[in-house]
């Protein structure tokens, strides 16, 4: 019978590399670690590594096991929070990944509300950037994963396998230095991308920056990007002191004061669909649901507010 702490020393053992390097990752010793591969391989009555050098390789049935592991423990962790809910253990534990502005505007606001509703729940926070984000929560390294994709863009099956519960729809502004010819515009007016192809450019995290790319060769102009930075409070840093113009989500914007700089409506405009996404077994998981619901409050408080 395969044990599922077996199956989490397997996996730390594949990610590392090493049964040392294994132990420090589950706070076990080195012998403890080289134990339980061998109680593992006994179960399973086939080698599942080979060491190689100073490093240790999966065998063939290794990397199967490796594949399935990360489903079931997923599942192993929805029937434990599931009989520990019915049993009345009015606690839990979820692990949330989140990119930089939806963890400084969606998140704060519900987990303030999960923790009124449900003070014995502990959520343990981590930034990534989607795709990061998904292939976290695809490896069973997190319970619930905020991610984003733009609309209109490819891979629009790229979350089938997973639960998906939309949260809101975010628009893409120009932010640009407040003594700029443009900082003006306001009331219902609104920019051309086009009228900024001269400028030059701070772009964003890998994702938007391609479709910062993309939205601008549909204009007709290739963007000059001067400076590239995953940070939202430094774009804006840049941009007020007079260093180029950015196009960022109203999200990002409203999560930094944007001293220096005026934030100008876009055309065309262009949206990105904001989620929260889990695996089909933790969904079932009262925590975890939970959590998805105040996600959705905060993001309906947040769509009000716009």
């Amino acid at each position: 019978m395969i044990e599922a702490r077996h199956l989490r020393v397997l996996r730390a053992v594949a990610s590392t590399g090493s049964f040392s390097a294994a132990g420090r990752e589950l706070g076990c010793t080195q012998p403890a670690v080289s134990q339980q591969m061998k109680a593992l391989e006994a179960s399973v009555g086939t080698p599942l590594l080979v060491r190689t050098g100073r490093e240790m390789r999966l065998t063939q049935a290794g990397e199967a096991l490796v594949r399935h592991a990360a489903g079931i423990l997923a599942g192993l962790t929805a029937a434990e929070e599931e009989v520990a809910a019915i049993a009345g253990l009015r606690a839990g534990r979820v692990r949330l990944v989140s990119f930089p502005s939806g963890s400084s505007t969606l998140v704060p606001t519900a987990l303030a509300a999960l923790r009124a509703a449900h003070p014995g729940t502990r959520v343990f926070l981590e930034e990534a950037e989607p795709p990061k984000s998904v292939e976290l929560l695809r490896e069973g390294d997190c319970d619930v994963a905020l991610a984003f994709r733009y609309e209109g863009a490819a891979g629009v099956g790229e979350w089938d396998d997973l639960v998906v519960r939309p949260l809101l729809t975010d628009r893409l502004v120009a932010l640009v230095p407040e003594r700029h010819r443009l900082a003006r515009t306001g009331g219902d007016g609104s920019v051309a991308i086009g009228e900024l192809a001269r400028e030059p450019w701070i772009a964003g995290c890998p994702r938007c920056r391609g479709q910062l790319v993309e939205v601008c060769e549909g204009a007709g102009f290739t963007p000059r990007i001067d400076f590239a930075t995953d940070d939202y409070p430094a774009v804006v840093g840049l941009v007020g002191a007079g260093l180029g113009v950015a196009v960022l989500p109203q999200l990002a914007v409203e999560s930094v004061r944007p001293r220096g700089a005026r934030v100008v409506a876009l055309e065309p405009e262009v949206r990105r669909e904001i989620v929260a996404l889990t695996l089909p077994d933790l969904a079932q998981v009262p925590a975890v649901r939970a959590t998805l619901d105040e996600l959705a409050r905060a993001a309906a408080g947040q769509s009000a507010g716009h």
